[in-house]
């Protein structure tokens, strides 16, 4: 059986990784925010019992480290616009993590699955700023909207 998406849970994940990420964001130090999300990648290995009390650490920890393949944002939209949270079978094959982050999703992973995929959802809404939630019911041409401006750093990394 399907497992519905909190959407008031990850709206709130999503406010307060955007306004942490926000904050460290800034064009006068611009390596704030990549000192930033090394340090919380830090904290949350040394113990990852911490993202009970501050969940919104992990999608901060990963931002712009989580690569969602074309073929796979589809299925991410599809997801997001039933509210369905996917199985983790499903959901292994739809995102890429990179390498020196495979010990911190292992370890979010064996805190929380579920807090890991949540933490996936946000860094997906969050690199399609464009695109409402798909809470408000509004969002038939949510799909249409998704592959419009893709742009995925990390197919070039990876070449």
């Amino acid at each position: 059986m399907a497992t519905a998406i909190d959407f008031e849970r990850i709206e709130q994940l999503k406010e307060d990784a955007y306004s942490n990420i926000e904050s460290y964001n800034d064009p006068d130090t611009p390596n704030a925010l990549e000192q930033f999300t090394s340090q919380m990648k830090a904290v949350l290995l040394a113990d990852p019992k911490l993202l009970a009390s501050v969940p919104e650490y992990l999608p901060i920890a990963l931002y712009d480290k989580v690569k969602f393949p074309p073929e796979a944002k589809i299925k991410w939209a599809q997801w997001i616009k039933e509210g369905i949270l996917p199985e983790w079978n499903e959901f292994k094959t739809t995102v890429a993590f990179n390498n020196a982050d495979i010990p911190l999703v292992l370890a979010a992973r064996g805190h929380s699955e579920t807090l890991l995929i949540e933490s996936c959802i946000v860094l997906f809404l969050l690199s399609n700023e464009n695109l409402s939630t798909p809470a408000s019911q509004d969002h038939d041409d949510y799909l249409e909207d998704e592959e419009e401006g893709y742009y995925d750093q990390f197919d070039e990394e990876e070449q």
